[in-house]
């Protein structure tokens, strides 16, 4: 790693209200659901067929005009009886390449990686297409943060970088330190580890933990909202859910993730509120969404 990852690092500043503020997502009255923006995701293995399920259901809960899945073939049933709402395709079809190359007219961001892990070779050679390919916002999630930290996704991720073209990454400790391993960033700070990783990755890096540090190497926010409500298996997901959707809406990387990162914190208050801090479980999160929409909109 060079010294240029390691030069004026920013100070964090925390996440407000104020700031989702200035960001307005409120639909048109003459919109319809392709002008709202939609978010493919990849994801939903046979193995953890939920994770893409909670991933979807908050994306189109965070105002998502049309969400679709492409999943491995044995999850679409369960994904589908999730919320009959959602498209849902086999990732082992035409479809899904079509869609990676084709320039939409419309509004458009991906979400890759909830609910895969190193054995989906199909998945991860989806986010190696999709990080060379797709022209619109990219976010990595869950396995696919796993194929970039590895050599043909750093290679891919530069190919990203020469082209200028969105991306957004949301580690959690462990994700991260797989992703600063091959630039020897350390670990030990985690507001000055998203930047690095921000910049070494050309990205906005949402690390996620009991205080979410978002940066995209020159402003780093902190979202300390977090409750250890959500310190459940599957609330990452529903979080990239959320930025995927925000990004499908055409908010910035950057803004988009700041404001789906406060927006999960409230909702994950909110869901204690009603539940309970012990009780909530990822699908409280998504139904408190309405409520934290509300305290900002």
């Amino acid at each position: 790693m060079t010294n240029e990852y390691e030069l004026a690092l920013p100070v964090p500043q925390p996440l407000t209200q104020a700031m989702a503020a200035g960001i307005d997502i409120t639909p048109s009255r003459d919109t319809n659901k392709y002008r709202r923006g939609t978010l493919s995701i990849v994801g939903g293995s046979e193995t953890y067929p939920g994770a893409a399920a909670l991933s979807a259901a908050a994306a189109q809960r965070m105002g998502a005009g049309y969400t679709r899945v492409f999943c491995d073939p044995a999850a679409r049933d369960v994904i589908r009886s999730f919320r009959p709402s959602l498209v849902v395709q086999s990732w082992e079809g035409r479809e899904v390449e079509e869609a990676i190359h084709t320039h939409s007219s419309h509004p458009v961001a991906w979400a890759l990686g909830s609910g895969t892990t190193a054995q989906d070779k199909r998945a991860q050679a989806l986010v190696l297409e999709a990080l060379t390919q797709v022209q619109a916002p990219l976010l990595l999630d869950g396995g696919a943060l796993r194929v970039l930290a590895g050599e043909q996704g750093r290679n891919a991720a530069q190919i990203r970088q020469q082209r200028n073209k969105p991306l957004v990454l949301t580690p959690h400790g462990g994700e991260a330190a797989r992703l600063a391993e091959p630039f020897s960033i350390a670990t030990d700070n985690p507001a000055e580890e998203a930047a690095l990783l921000a910049r070494a990755y050309e990205a906005v890096v949402v690390l996620k933990g009991p205080d979410t540090f978002i940066s995209d190497g020159i402003e780093t926010w902190v979202m300390d909202l977090g409750t250890p409500a959500l310190a459940k298996a599957g609330t990452g997901d529903v979080l990239a859910g959320m930025i995927g959707s925000l990004l499908a809406q055409g908010v910035d990387p950057l803004h988009a993730a700041g404001l789906g990162a406060l927006l999960h914190g409230q909702a994950g208050r909110e869901a204690a509120l009603r539940v309970g801090e012990i009780a909530v479980i990822p699908e409280d999160v998504i139904e408190a969404l309405p409520a934290a929409l509300r305290l900002c909109f």
